[in-house]
Formats: structure tokens, sequence, C-alpha cells
């Protein structure tokens, strides 16, 4: 009957203090752990497997003891407080059971010291932990030195809330960085904002800060969110900018396509023209003015052009190919005149009024020939005169032996038709049409009183 009822007693104790071991955020180490391992509160390093149940019973009973009843008792500054209950074997045996305990309590705050030291803890979880766990020692059901846990809580409480410090510290680091990264992108954005002139390059650039900053955290909310007025200010005014500057720009393509369809309508009206000269200079002139005029949009500005420069190529394309007949025409003249200056150059003076005779009608013919190459005029005048000076000086050599003597009048009159007739040549030659004609005027009126006069000597 005694039996039993310590087998009952024995269940319940193991009940309890399987219960007390789920505390909340208590590490509960593996039986194996618990069975072997002793950790010591004055070096954190853990022990020999086996030391726990190799102590001797008057250690144990340093910290705690059992009464006869089976209270289980730990000693504290603050007097013995009641742990438990045992009644499943020794008090040596209840002892040990609530030591190892003491031993996890240990071990967990062991594992928090060494996971500071390493960096590798929280330390806001760490300090937690340590609360909850300093809360806990007044009441928790373990054997063994309470008061160097408490100060051992205290060692890592201290280095946790100088970890806690230096992760502020460090946090406070990182935001600013990360506010200065930010601002540093706003006054890039206003720079683009305000001044941007490239706009596919800004328009580019803008998307790329937004995206940069997306991907900066740790921003105070209120400095961020006022940075971020900023930039979206920075951007809507890029915007207006960018959207007033191509509104601008097509008001200047439309104008632009008014002036060039002038241009490109008054240049197809001038394309069939026959005042080569006038016309050339005025095409000439519409294409300066096509130049200086600002861009139409690409294809209407493909489109007048092709209209502008078709009318231009068909002018010039027709007076090409009629300065191209004139110059075959002007060859053909060159040819005929070449003709007749040797005609002139092979008369006889046997008879030297035949051969004037014959030069007045080689003359005739020689003026009505049409233009020819201007580089050939001045050598064929040139042979012209030449070949008239050799007829006049031979019909002046007869006439002067056959009637100087007795009529001087008409030697005096022969005089002036040469001169008249050199008038006539130099006038040709500088190609001045005015002093031509009263040259060849004059000529005409001293030839006629000289036949007049050789007529009556004659007579």
């Amino acid at each position: 009957m005694r039996a039993d009822c310590r087998a009952d007693e024995h269940k319940a104790s193991l009940r309890w203090a399987s219960e007390t071991d789920g505390l909340p955020g208590r590490v509960v180490q593996p039986a194996r752990v618990r069975e072997n391992a002793r950790v010591s509160i004055g070096t954190g390093e853990t022990g020999e497997p086996g030391e726990v149940s190799g102590v001797s019973e008057p250690a144990r009973a340093e910290w705690g003891r059992v009464a006869d009843d089976g209270t289980v008792y730990v000693r504290t500054p603050d007097g013995e407080r009641v742990v438990g209950s045992w009644q499943a074997g020794s008090p040596a045996e209840g002892l040990a059971y609530y030591q190892r305990r003491y031993d996890d309590l240990v071990t967990e705050v062991n594992l928090l010291d060494q996971r500071i030291d390493a960096g590798t803890a929280d330390p806001k979880a760490t300090l937690a932990a340590v609360r909850r766990l300093r809360e806990s020692l007044p009441t928790a059901p373990v054997v063994g030195d309470l008061t160097a846990v408490g100060e051992r809580l205290d060692s890592v409480h201290a280095k946790a809330e100088e970890g806690q410090r230096r992760v502020r510290a460090e946090r406070v680091a990182l935001s600013e960085q990360a506010l200065a990264r930010k601002r540093q992108l706003v006054e890039e954005a206003e720079q683009h904002g305000e001044n941007g002139t490239q706009w596919k390059a800004s328009g580019e650039r803008l998307r790329e800060i937004v995206e940069d900053w997306k991907d900066i955290r740790g921003v105070d909310r209120k400095a961020d969110a006022e940075l971020w007025k900023r930039l979206t200010a920075a951007r809507s005014a890029f915007t207006r900018r960018r959207g007033a500057h191509f509104a601008q720009l097509d008001q200047q393509r439309k104008a632009a396509q008014v002036r060039k369809e002038e241009l490109a309508a008054e240049a197809e009206s001038l394309a069939d023209s026959t005042d080569w000269a006038s016309t050339a200079r005025r095409l000439k002139e519409l294409m300066t003015e096509w130049k200086a005029a600002p861009h139409a949009s690409r294809e209407t500005e493909d489109e007048l052009w092709q209209r502008f420069r078709g009318a231009q190529d068909r002018f010039f394309s027709q007076r090409t190919a009629l300065f191209a007949e004139r110059d075959a025409a002007s060859r053909e003249n060159q040819e005929a005149k070449e003709r007749l200056i040797s005609d002139a150059e092979r008369l006889d003076l046997a008879d030297p009024r035949a051969a004037h005779d014959r030069l007045r009608d080689i003359q005739e013919r020689y003026e009505k020939v049409g233009r020819v190459p201007r580089e050939v005029v001045a050598a064929q005048d040139a042979r012209m005169r030449t070949a008239e000076e050799r007829v006049r000086d031979s019909v002046d050599a007869r006439w002067q032996r056959s009637t100087a003597q007795a009529n001087p009048l008409i030697s005096q009159m022969r005089e002036q038709v040469g001169k008249a007739e050199t008038q006539v040549a130099r006038a040709r030659a500088a190609g001045d049409q005015r002093a031509l004609q009263e040259a060849e005027a004059s000529l005409a009126r001293r030839r006629e009183f000289l036949e007049q006069a050789e007529r009556s000597t004659n007579a």
C-alpha cells in the first residue's frame, strides 16, 4: 500500500517538473545533455561528462535539502524556499534531480552569454530572454547557486545592452548614409528637373533614380516623405518642361511645314521657266531660305524636300539640255566663221577692187553667223581684222597710185574710212555694243561719201 502511494507521488512530481520545463522562453536541453553536462557559473565552460552524477551528497546539500516529508528546499540569501516535492527515491536522488534542472538553467544562461560574445545573437532578443530568466529565478524549481546565476544574468544583460547600443549606432549610421544617398538622388533629380535639356537621357536617368530610391532602406519615415515629395516635384517639373518643349517644337514644325510648302510651291511654279538667269538666281535664293527654315516633322520634311528638289532638278535639267544645244550650235557657228575667215584670208589681191567687193560679201555673212563659244570670239575677230586690213591695204595702195595726185580729197576720205574701220574692230573686240553701233554707222557714212567721190572722179 505504501509502495503504491510513493509511486503515485513520484509520477505527480515528474509531471510537475515537466510542466515547469515548458515555461515560455526556456531552452530545454535534451535528456542526454541534462544528464551528462554540468556548466560552471564562474567560467562559462562545460564540465566533463558524468560530473553531475559524481557530486557528493554534502556538495548537493550546500544549496538545498529534502525534508522528511519529501519537500525540496533551495537555499538563497533570503532564506530557504520550496521548489518542489520528492517521493520517488532517496533525498540524494531528489537533490540530484533538482540540481540537474539547475544545470539546465545555467546552460541556457551560458548559451546566451556565448552567443552575445560571438555576435550571433540579437541584443534585443537576448535582453528579453535575460528579463524572462531573471523574473523566473524567484520561483525556479531548481537547486543551486541562484545568486551566481543572477550575477551571470547581470553580465549578459550588460553585454546585450552594449550590443543594442552598438546596433542602434550602426542603424543610425546606416540611416544617415541612406538619408545622404537619397538626398543626393533628390538633388540630381532636381538638376534634371530644372536644367535638363537632354530629354531622353534625363528621362531615363530619372527612372533609374526612382529605382535606386526603392532599394534604399532605413530612412526615417518623415524625412523619407519630405525627400520623396521633392523627388516627385522634380520629376513633375521635368515632365512639364519636356511637354512645353515638345509643344513648342510642334508649333515650330507646323510653322516650318507651312513655310516649306510655300517654298516648294514657288519652286514648282518656276520649274518650267525659260528665263534662265533670273530663275536660276531665284531658285538658289529659295535653296538658301529652305536651309535657314526650321525642320518640319520627319515624314513631312522628306515629302516637301522631294517636291522642292524635284522642281529644282527639272528646271536645271531643262537649262542644261538647252545650253547643250546652244553649245552644239555655237560650235557649228564657230566652224562657219572659220570657213569665212579662211575665205577672206585667201582673197586674190591681183584685182584689189574685186577683192574688196568679195570681202564685203564675206563680212556680211560673217556678221550674220550666230554666237560662237566665248573663248574663241577674240581670236576669230582678230583674224578677220587682219584679212580685212590686207585687202584694204591693197586697195589703198592701188587707189593712191592712181588718184592721189589727181584728187587729194579722196585720199583724205580713204584715210577716214580706214580709221572708222579700225574703230569698228576695236568696239567689236571690246564687246561694247553701243560703241560698235556708233562706229559702224560712222563707217557706213564715210564709205558712202568715199563711193560718191570715187564715182565723181571716174565720171
